[in-house]
């Protein structure tokens, strides 16, 4: 299994979404492509969003 493949087909077109609307939730300016100019700050707290969310609608999933 490669870097950039996912266990759920068509997760990565939906995990690219959330971080691009976390990111204009947390106010950080993501543009398609390469975002290496961004400070490491500032993806930390992208991902840290995701993931938060992430396990809100696992946490809601699992008490349906």
């Amino acid at each position: 299994m490669s870097n950039n493949s996912t266990l759920v087909p068509g997760a990565k077109d939906a995990l690219n979404k959330l971080k691009f609307e976390t990111a204009s939730e947390v106010g950080v300016n993501l543009k398609n492509g390469y975002n290496g100019d961004i400070k490491a700050r500032d993806a930390g707290i992208v991902g840290g969003t995701m993931v938060k969310k992430l396990i809100g609608m696992a946490e809601q999933s699992l008490s349906r």
